[in-house]
């Protein structure tokens, strides 16, 4: 059995940045993204990039209201949040088709992420995406 101690207050750190809708607002929330990554130096900024643009899409293309995003580092995690203000629930199990348009970003979410889940709430929901950004100890390579 594993004992994993919670991470103090202080190592956590937050984003939360509300965008309105728009077409360009996805391009806003990568930029968003980046800035702060760069100041968390997290090490898989090309995946939550790409993430963050996909939920965001999600919520441009799904809803006609503003969304909020909620990126949330804690030295071992990144949890990628996206709230809307629709309660339709995305099929986050449906495999996109062939012929059908669209569908790949929940597939591209499940192949970067660690967990996909989404929280239904009265007037919408919010979709998380965690990623592991530091690798477990038993996954670091020892000095020589």
């Amino acid at each position: 059995m594993a004992v994993v101690a919670s991470p103090s207050a202080s190592s956590v750190t937050r984003l939360v940045v509300a965008l309105p809708w728009g077409l360009r607002t996805p391009a806003a929330a990568r930029r968003i993204a980046v800035r702060w990554l760069e100041e968390t130096e997290c090490t898989r900024t090309a995946d939550v990039v790409l993430v963050v643009s996909e939920l965001v899409t999600n919520a441009v293309r799904h809803t006609r209201g503003p969304c909020l995003l909620t990126l949330t580092e804690d030295g071992e995690s990144l949890d990628i949040a996206v709230t809307d203000y629709s309660e339709d629930m995305p099929d986050v199990h449906r495999p996109a088709g062939g012929d059908q348009r669209g569908g790949f970003g929940l597939e591209i979410m499940h192949h970067l992420g660690d967990s996909v889940r989404v929280v239904p709430r009265i007037g919408g929901k919010t979709v998380h995406v965690a990623l592991r950004v530091q690798a477990p100890a038993h996954d670091r390579r020892r000095p020589p």
